[in-house]
């Protein structure tokens, strides 16, 4: 199979089939865009809609990955087979991963029904690559159960994996002043459940009473808290239970349907804006006309929203 390129049909196939190689080859097609990427996904689609998506976000430093690696270790012992998707920060300069595939998540990579990729943001603003949905949908078609979806975790931008998760977890850790935060940047609205990490800590408790009292100002009782240590294991089954609780709450209510629509409604615009954007940026590339507007506009000749007007009426 080395040494020979695949077509979009043949990698399809082997996705179907759950094939390791045939997964990691879509993955880095769908990364690299193009036309034989959206060759990819248009024959896949129709096999996609069977996976429960899992959204995990917060801060830097709670140890997100390390709870992902127990929660699988949790569903794996219940027979569910995994993808995850970890959305690396990129560096400014190369656009690569900088952690790669994650330390915490390696004891999983030889397990057969357990597929880890790690992807850049490549600059792409709300905490997830451009290319998670396609990753995601890959993985999907390959009949994984459960996808774990964990953002790079750089700020209040990261509220986007609220557009493509089913169950949204935020991760605080006590003594950060990080729940405080969060609270303040209206990070609380957006998940269903709220895992307070490295439980072990002396002002645990004292956090956790913080939160469900800031919780409680919003006038109802938000998200559930469940306290974890997810190094040693504690408090994982009683976070995945949650988890299941949400998922059966949305599907007896009806919700989980419309939550994905929106999300796919979400979802649609932000591709279609990036694809105008790059598009905008072929087109300007080496216009001297753009320049010369530039030019004008830090002259004090032009204000800038007219030059954006006419900017627009050129390229579209």
């Amino acid at each position: 199979m080395a040494g020979r390129s695949w077509t979009p049909a043949e990698l399809a196939d082997g996705v179907r089939s759950g094939n390791k190689r045939s997964l990691a080859r879509a993955l880095s097609l769908v990364e690299r865009g193009g036309d034989e990427a959206e060759e990819l996904i248009r024959d896949l689609y129709p096999d996609t809609g069977g996976a429960y998506r899992i959204g995990v976000t917060g801060p830097p430093g709670v140890g997100k990955s390390t709870l992902i690696g127990a929660l699988v270790k949790h569903v794996r012992g219940l027979g569910r087979s995994v993808g995850v998707v970890s959305v690396d920060p990129s560096s400014p300069f190369t656009k690569g991963a900088l952690l790669g595939d994650r330390i915490r998540l390696s004891e999983h990579f030889l397990d057969p029904d357990v597929f880890i990729r790690s992807m850049g943001t490549r600059g792409h603003s709300g905490g997830l690559a451009e290319a998670t949905l396609e990753a995601l949908l890959v993985l999907d078609a390959s009949g994984r159960e459960l996808l774990f979806v964990e953002t790079a975790g750089v700020g209040q931008s990261e509220v986007a994996v609220a557009g493509i998760a089913d169950t949204v977890v935020l991760v605080l850790m006590p003594g950060s002043g990080d729940s405080v935060q969060a609270l303040k940047a209206g990070v609380m609205e957006i998940p269903d459940v709220i895992a307070l990490n490295k439980s072990d800590h002396p002002t645990a408790a004292v956090t956790l009473a913080e939160l469900r009292q800031a919780l409680s100002l919003g006038g109802d009782h938000g998200p559930p808290i469940v306290s974890t240590q997810a190094s040693s294991g504690d408090g994982v089954d009683r976070l995945w239970q949650t988890i299941e609780e949400h998922r059966s709450s949305l599907e007896q209510s009806g919700g989980l349907g419309e939550r994905r629509r929106e999300n796919l409604r979400r979802e649609l615009f932000a591709l279609a804006l990036g694809r105008i954007r790059r598009e905008l940026e072929r087109a300007a590339a080496g216009d001297n006309d753009l320049e010369a507007l530039v030019s004008a506009v830090a002259d004090r000749r032009l204000d800038p929203l007219s030059a954006v007007r006419e900017l627009r009426e050129r390229l579209l």
